[in-house]
């Protein structure tokens, strides 16, 4: 998979350079590719925003060094891209969404900044050829300064679903909101050594040895923490 991705900011995307995502990179499971989106300014301030038309408050990116950068990046390979923009208005990022996008050839990213990019890039690019579509998505309802923290969360939440990312890649099947039994729980309680820590023991169950036994532990442990901590999950919420 290459990963595009065009911010004001690169140096923000440097831990996609280390642990899991990295290591991928490093073996050529993700060709990753980190842009300035100033390079394509073309006044000595490399400017990259503008008033907002309509008035109010806050500068909005403007189209022209976006519609550069996007096409320069487009043509550095030729699987078609899609384009991904984060937005606190976009449609919901899920776990499904990012299996579904671990297996596209080609992502690009735009990290919008202050009020967002021109509304106008992604309508081009939504209709462009050689280009997939665009995705604008949110991974929360909450609004951050720029989109680059939201790439590092879509990146790792795909990448490590790639196949090779993971040492053992049965072990997302279990991951909360996994396609499957999982798909609209949250992962139960885990344990490690030592059975004893600071009087709390772990569960007698998980040291039995009982492969059915456990399996139904963990079914009903990821109901349960469900309940307590996801309910608008669940297809009949409980009633407050």
């Amino acid at each position: 998979m290459r990963i595009d991705v065009v911010t004001i900011f690169p140096q923000y995307l440097d831990a996609l350079r280390i642990s899991l995502i990295g290591r991928a990179t490093g073996a050529g499971l993700i060709d990753l590719h980190v842009h300035d989106l100033r390079e394509w300014t073309n006044d000595r301030h490399r400017t990259v925003d503008d008033t907002p038309y309509g008035g109010g408050p806050g500068m909005v990116m403007s189209p022209e060094p976006w519609g550069a950068a996007l096409d320069d990046v487009r043509a550095r390979a030729d699987a078609a891209p899609l384009l991904v923009i984060p937005t606190p208005s976009g449609t919901r990022f899920t776990q499904s969404t990012a299996a579904a996008w671990s297996g596209v050839p080609r992502l690009v990213f735009a990290c919008g900044r202050y009020e967002g990019i021109d509304s106008r890039v992604a309508q081009h690019y939504s209709n462009a050829p050689d280009w997939q579509g665009v995705a604008e998505v949110s991974i929360g309802d909450y609004v951050l300064a720029g989109g680059e923290a939201a790439v590092l969360v879509i990146v790792e939440a795909l990448g490590r679903l790639i196949p090779g990312v993971l040492g053992n890649q049965e072990s997302a099947a279990d991951d909360s909101f996994a396609p499957g039994a999982m798909a609209d729980l949250v992962e139960g309680p885990v344990f490690t050594k030592p059975v004893n820590w600071r009087g709390l023991e772990v569960p007698e169950v998980l040291l039995s040895g009982h492969h059915g036994q456990i399996a139904t532990w963990r079914a009903a442990e990821a109901e349960r923490r469900t309940v307590q901590m996801r309910p608008d999950l669940l297809p009949d919420p409980p009633e407050a």
